[in-house]
């Protein structure tokens, strides 16, 4: 059973992410509107999207049931993920990763129940190529699931 103090201290990390990324999301709705741009470099745009789907916008035109499943999918994962950090708790970088993930997703799914979408706004580009626009939330995720994965292969090494 996990230390009650390291879970607080995972779950703070989460509700960290979860404020951030709220925080930016209303800041750029009440800055920009929907479909608008504002050039910050010559690679970086901030912008204004909807998406109604997952990453990358994936689903995004399903006609609406993807909006559920999303919302259904974060809780699951959300469950799942608490439970993995109670069982783990000596595991550092095994639980900040699920904190970010946690966090991330947690913001979304807000957005999804809230708005019926997510916020998107972090747009990089060059020569006539962009990333799909993103936010604080999936930064989060990205980042967890890329520490997840060091996790697992450090894991590997010292077994």
């Amino acid at each position: 059973m996990a230390n009650p103090a390291n879970m607080r201290s995972w779950l703070l990390i989460s509700a960290v992410i979860i404020v951030l990324d709220q925080t930016t999301k209303h800041w750029m709705q009440s800055v920009l509107a929907y479909g608008e741009h504002l050039t910050v470099t010559p690679f970086f745009d901030l912008v204004m999207f909807h998406n109604t789907g997952a990453a990358f916008s994936f689903l995004a035109g399903a006609g609406g049931w993807q909006r559920i499943f999303f919302s259904v999918l974060a809780l699951v994962a959300s469950i799942i993920i608490i439970q993995l950090l109670r069982k783990s708790p000596e595991k550092t970088l095994f639980c900040l990763a699920l904190s970010l993930i946690l966090g991330g997703a947690l913001g979304n799914f807000w957005d999804r129940l809230t708005l019926g979408f997510v916020v998107d706004f972090l747009y990089f580009h060059y020569a006539g190529y962009g990333f799909p626009a993103f936010n604080v939330a999936d930064s989060a995720i990205t980042g967890g699931v890329m520490l997840l994965l060091w996790d697992s292969f450090n894991e590997k090494r010292s077994a």
